[in-house]
């Protein structure tokens, strides 16, 4: 039987979510390190992909918020994942790539593999019952989290309806759209993007809750 594969970008996250994956899930769950970053994650992503060929791919980690709406603490799911910082420029200047006319992948009829801009589903199907409230819109992947109101204001601008943002989701999301592999991403918000007074964040319990919300998934779907 093909496993599901349970990714989680540290060891300080893994540390807290894999274990309370596991005692709800039992051993169907295969969690593995995906690492820490866009590069490092698309690669080590398609390595597991091809090793352990899992049926669906479930990415959990911790978030910063940009929206109100989601509380710090808790944990979503999230419907699409688009990826900031591919593209021309900076700043105020910077020009996403599927803006000035190019893919990041055009596609390849001969293995089945469909086009790749800057955003991907991240969902592999309606969300149980039990988390439906917990679904959220659009995640926001960037190399670089959100250093102050600057960067936030620059990254709303361009993507006027992300709700968090992290440095891994659009990575994975595409080494399995590649793949061809189901994919769901949990976020467990930690804290309010451009806020980089650690002290105040609550990693910790953004851990506790994206497990559970994870487990709440892995068990709500056949």
């Amino acid at each position: 039987m093909r496993q599901y594969l349970l990714l989680v970008p540290t060891e300080l996250e893994r540390g807290v979510i894999a274990p309370a994956v596991a005692a709800a899930c039992g051993s169907a769950i295969r969690s593995e390190l995906c690492g820490f970053g866009p590069v490092v994650a698309a690669a080590r992503t398609a390595r597991l992909i091809a090793e352990h060929r899992p049926e669906r791919v479930l990415l959990v980690g911790i978030a910063g918020r940009f929206a109100d709406r989601l509380a710090i603490g808790q944990a979503y799911a999230f419907e699409r994942v688009a990826c900031h910082g591919i593209g021309a420029g900076t700043g105020d200047a910077f020009m996403p790539a599927e803006a000035m006319g190019w893919k990041q992948w055009p596609g390849d009829a001969l293995h089945a593999t469909a086009a790749i801009g800057d955003s991907l589903p991240c969902t592999s199907g309606r969300l149980p019952d039990a988390a439906a409230a917990a679904q959220a819109g659009l995640l926001l992947s960037a190399c670089a989290a959100s250093a102050g109101e600057d960067d936030v204001r620059t990254r709303l601008r361009l993507h006027p309806d992300a709700a968090a943002e992290d440095m891994e989701g659009f990575a994975v999301a595409a080494a399995c759209r590649l793949a061809g592999v189901p994919i769901d991403i949990v976020r467990g918000i930690s804290n309010t993007a451009g806020d980089r007074d650690t002290s105040g964040w609550q990693i910790e319990a953004a851990c506790h809750a994206a497990a559970e919300l994870a487990a709440t998934l892995l068990g709500g779907r056949s």
